[in-house]
């Protein structure tokens, strides 16, 4: 098939382009490079099968171009991290809600196939672990930002469906929770890149808020499996797919255990989340999926574990580190 990945330059992006090429398919990528480096698929130009394209995805005649030989959409492009999302809402706003519009708008006149990467950030405030795809969402109030990029890929995902029930578009979203690996950076909050480089060069763990809130970390090639094992299957299209690990650590106890596999010297220390982010900022206390759905359509289940993905996350970092020393 020909794919088409929106934000195909970023973390998961650039994974998922590694894995359709190896199945032998066509990938197509856009990606604006608005926080990505173009260093994550530079490995993958002058292939055969492999294109890309710097540009918005709102920008219509190049999405209309692109749409137009594609048989299937991945669409990745977003505007992610807390920190992001707190300093600049606007544009995750817009980024993400204009963006997908754009995409269902083009998928719909070519008839391609859209697999939808949304969050497990919809599940908002939720005590109801483990989440399952049909469970209620608990958000906080519009006066604090935080919550927009949850209410953003809320109505992307609405908005998607919608597609699929009144013009019967082939639409799939998976919730992704909390997924790591190598090329991810911790630029805009994300925890265990952060986490790793903080470690290695000697630099304060800095824990958020007290540390007793939970997360589960799936790898990005378990990610990029089930995506691609979704977007393959026909019964997939007109559902809601959670992807992500059931092993739940500790925000305090993955501290320990990155400054443990490192052997750092850093100490670890607290910070309000008033002072990481803003006054009155609200987190999630637990993040844990169900994944029996995808697990029934796809015998899809999760292959590494936290200390693996740990264990290749220093790798990549101390290799950058010295190609960053180098340059």
């Amino acid at each position: 098939m020909h794919a088409l990945i929106t934000g195909g330059a970023g973390f998961i992006g650039s994974h998922l382009a590694e894995e359709l090429l190896k199945q032998g398919h066509t990938v197509s990528v856009v990606d604006e490079l608005s926080t990505r480096s173009f260093e994550n698929i530079e490995h993958l130009a002058g292939r055969p099968k492999f294109h890309f394209t710097i540009d918005t995805i709102t920008n219509e005649l190049v999405l209309d171009r692109l749409t137009s030989e594609a048989d299937v959409i991945f669409h990745l492009a977003a505007a992610v991290g807390v920190e992001l999302i707190v300093k600049f809402p606007v544009r995750v706003i817009e980024t993400n809600i204009l963006g997908t519009e754009a995409v269902m708008r083009a998928a719909n006149r070519y008839r391609c196939k859209v697999l939808l990467a949304s969050s497990s950030e919809i599940y908002g405030k939720s005590k109801k672990v483990p989440f399952r795809e049909e469970d209620d969402r608990v958000l906080g109030s519009t006066t604090r930002s935080r919550w927009s990029y949850s209410a953003s890929k809320a109505v992307d995902e609405f908005l998607a469906l919608a597609y699929y029930c009144e013009y019967g578009l082939p639409v799939i979203i998976c919730r992704l929770f909390n997924t790591v690996g190598p090329r991810q950076t911790g630029q805009y909050g994300m925890v265990v890149p952060r986490f790793v480089r903080a470690a290695l060069e000697g630099k304060p763990i800095q824990v958020y808020g007290n540390g007793t809130q939970t997360r589960s970390f799936m790898d990005v090639h378990d990610a990029v499996r089930g995506i691609v094992g979704l977007a393959l299957h026909d019964g997939a299209v007109g559902s809601v797919y959670n992807l992500g690990s059931s092993e739940e650590i500790s925000i305090l106890d993955l501290a320990h255990s990155v400054k443990a596999k490192t052997r750092s010297s850093s100490n670890i220390v607290f910070v309000p989340y008033d002072k990481a982010y803003s006054p009155g900022f609200e987190d999630m206390e637990r993040r844990v999926p169900d994944t029996s759905k995808i697990q029934s359509l796809i015998e899809w289940v999760t292959k590494r574990s936290l200390d693996d993905i740990l264990d290749g996350v220093i790798v990549y970092e101390k290799k950058l580190m010295k190609l960053q020393a180098s340059e």
